[in-house]
């Protein structure tokens, strides 16, 4: 079964997105992994690294007695990982191009780990039980993933509710889910895991304080603009990625709304 197609790309203004977005996601990204059980001397693998911020997150909880290993399937977001990796001073992260379900290691690991990875894989399940062979006994798995069915603005903000319903339908009409909630959760059955401890987490703010969230949104919307246009989901016109950003945050103000933003959902389990 193939892989629905990657379409946010690699382009160098997605790098920096990336980068961007870490600042909105990272702490939940570490509580998750915290709560997993992640800590100090542990052997972690990093599923889909792209800049490498997950995996510097698994870094941190560690420590320099560990070991984190990254992996990208795109050169280009490998090259900039190992960049960061060095001028961030973590010299116990590395990282590799390839798809680590396909690789061979030299020794097992402690924990699993990925972020944004699992909704682009035809078969999730599939994935994570390569995965676990991977595993020490007693390893742990767990990756945090996005659901987009809770997004909504009161009193409406158009251009925001507009701007997550093509993101919504980009994904979905390529082939990628939007609802990591109960995938997640059949995930891991369907690799043969225990049931998955599940937590989720949403920014839920208005102009001012859940900006960064705004920012972040219509980011990803200029990132999809050609697979939104493509799709006949929107035209350029329509999108206005010069001005999108700016839109998107006026719109929340003018309109006085509280948004909610996209879930993030963690989701961990141990191996017997």
């Amino acid at each position: 079964m193939k892989n629905p197609a990657y379409v946010l790309g690699h382009s160098q203004f997605e790098l920096e997105r990336l980068e961007r977005q870490e600042r909105l996601i990272g702490k939940a990204t570490r509580e998750y992994f915290k709560s997993a059980g992640i800590g100090a001397g542990m052997r972690v693998l990093d599923v889909g690294s792209g800049t490498g911020a997950t995996a510097f997150n698994a870094a941190r909880l560690v420590g320099q007695s560990g070991e984190v290993i990254g992996t990208d399937l795109a050169s280009a977001a490998v090259a900039a990982a190992n960049r960061n990796a060095a001028s961030s001073n973590f010299p116990y992260v590395s990282f590799q191009e390839g798809n680590p379900a396909e690789m061979s290691f030299d020794r097992p690991f402690d924990a699993i780990v990925g972020r944004y990875v699992l909704l682009f894989q035809a078969d999730a399940g599939d994935m994570l039980r390569r995965l676990a062979k991977l595993l020490k006994p007693g390893g742990i798995i767990a990756f945090h993933e996005p659901d987009w069915k809770y997004v909504r603005s009161d009193p409406v903000a158009p251009v925001y509710d507009r701007c997550c319903q093509w993101i919504i339908e980009a994904f979905e009409r390529a082939g990628t889910s939007t609802n990591a909630s109960a995938n997640l959760h059949r995930a891991f059955l369907g690799a043969g895991l225990s049931p998955p401890i599940m937590q989720m987490q949403a920014v839920i703010g208005d102009a001012v304080s859940a900006a960064e969230w705004l920012r972040a949104v219509a980011e990803l919307a200029i990132v999809l603009a050609p697979t939104i246009e493509r799709l006949g989901i929107a035209s350029a016109a329509d999108i206005g990625c010069e001005t999108l950003v700016d839109r998107v945050k006026e719109d929340v103000s003018r309109q006085r709304s509280m948004v909610v933003g996209r879930a993030e959902i963690g989701a961990w389990t141990r191996l017997a």
